[in-house]
């Protein structure tokens, strides 16, 4: 059973910080350096000089970036800017964003969920392949301020949204503080301390399975930490804190959940690569349009997106910039195309609709000759921006983009389900559950 309790949060301060806006940021990973900075100038208070600080000229062993995050922690708690809930809660997020003209509204779970090693028989399933680098700079941080900052997002599997439906009776309490990010989100954080609520909440999670949507790096930094601690202990009951790891629990029927695609630059290619590459698919897809460019980029972008959404009703189509002048190609994969070459009959039933899978299988492995990992941080970059990818490539920066349409939430679940993992980058639930509503210490067992 997947075992979900409450906790005993840290939170602002609003009698010290009175605008908590001032001092969430989004998760490390998706923040660009820029950012960080302006982050850095909204408040001396700001979650990022403990999420993602900065590095210094001088920096050693016994100071860096986590040693100074584990100080600012613990003076911040010392001066009452951050203060500890008084009993064990759950905490309910309601996301309100902007999207495609209306106004969305998401619901989710802040709690601790008792970790356990990934696989596609637990109770908690992972979707996606992880790079080494970024999961050892958060256990340095997780060692360092023995504390949860940011929450991994998972997905509760439902069949008619019972999960929304029963954290949606809560959402008529006064929410505990209201927050809005630099992209017009608005978050309402309610506090749930009573016990028959809790109880009940939790219930919902004992026969189910959790999906890490987004947080893989930090799961599995959190497994590696309660590994090291229980190895360090001469004695584990299981209910010390270091066993747990703060969620952002999700209904997978929420209607609104929002999965946005991440697309892909190729860079550094040999030339003659990038020549015979419509000559290599020709096998596996034909050309379904040219799509010319409109007067400003912005008209460009969005109409492009439009159509291959639109086109992918009929079947898989990848979208390309690049190769044809200032035009946008798009690829059909031919209904007759051999796969088996390219994957098991397992696979082939689980990927062949899956644009992600078969743009890293056919045209990056196959027809590119991206195949190892090493070759995918060389060649490769990402980017959510259609804008930002088209400029990459009008300035030569990269020499192509290849435009993807959102992976579909159920392909996810089946994935993990199959005990397969897709490639890096294929999800990007948004928005994400801002670091500063909670934090989750791992330092005792309350």
């Amino acid at each position: 059973m997947c075992d979900v309790r409450p906790f005993r949060g840290l939170r602002y301060n609003l009698q010290r910080v009175p605008d908590p806006s001032s001092v969430i940021s989004p998760p490390y990973d998706v923040i660009s350096l820029s950012e960080r900075l302006s982050y850095y100038r909204n408040s001396p208070y700001n979650i990022i000089r403990l999420e993602y600080g900065e590095e210094q000229p001088g920096d050693s062993a016994d100071n860096n970036k986590y040693t100074r995050a584990a100080a600012i922690l613990d003076a911040w708690l010392k001066e009452e800017i951050l203060v500890r809930e008084k009993r064990p809660s759950l905490y309910i997020v309601e996301h309100n964003f902007p999207y495609q003209g209306t106004t969305r509204s998401r619901l989710g779970l802040l709690a601790r969920v008792r970790l356990e090693e990934l696989d596609n028989k637990g109770h908690i399933r992972p979707h996606e392949k992880t790079a080494k680098e970024p999961a050892v700079d958060r256990l340095s941080l997780l060692r360092a301020c023995r504390a949860n900052l940011s929450p991994i997002m998972g997905l509760l599997r439902t069949e008619r949204g019972e999960m929304v439906s029963l954290l949606r009776r809560f959402t008529k309490k006064e929410p505990a503080l209201s927050a809005t990010d630099n992209q017009g989100v608005s978050y309402r954080l309610r506090v749930i301390t009573d016990r028959a609520a809790i109880d009940r909440i939790a219930k919902l999670f004992a026969d189910k399975v959790i999906y890490i949507a987004d947080g893989h790096h930090r799961y599995e930094t959190a497994l590696r930490y309660k590994k090291e601690q229980c190895a360090a202990h001469r004695r584990c009951t299981g209910d010390e804190a270091f066993n747990f790891v703060m969620m952002s629990l999700m209904d997978s029927q929420d209607p609104g959940l929002v999965m946005l695609p991440t697309h892909r630059l190729v860079k550094g290619m040999k030339p003659q690569k990038i020549t015979r590459l419509e000559e290599k698919l020709s096998p596996y897809f034909s050309v379904d349009g040219l799509l010319p460019p409109l007067p400003t980029s912005s008209d460009s972008i969005h109409s492009w997106l439009h159509t291959l959404e639109t086109k992918a009703k009929r079947g898989t189509v990848l979208g390309l910039y690049g190769v044809h002048g200032n035009s946008f190609c798009m690829f059909r994969l031919k209904r007759d195309a051999n796969l088996q070459s390219l994957m098991s009959p397992e696979e082939l039933s689980l990927w062949k609709r899956l644009d992600v899978v078969l743009l890293q299988r056919i045209v990056f492995r196959e027809a590119l000759g991206i195949n190892t990992l090493e070759k995918e941080v060389k060649h490769l970059e990402y980017t959510r921006d259609g804008l930002e990818a088209v400029s990459q490539v009008n300035s030569g920066a990269c020499q192509m983009a290849f435009f993807l349409n959102p992976t579909r939430i159920s392909a996810v679940l089946d994935a993990a389900d199959a005990g397969k993992r897709l490639p890096q980058k294929s999800t990007y639930f948004y928005p994400k559950t801002p670091a500063g509503l909670v934090i989750n210490p791992v330092w005792d067992s309350v």
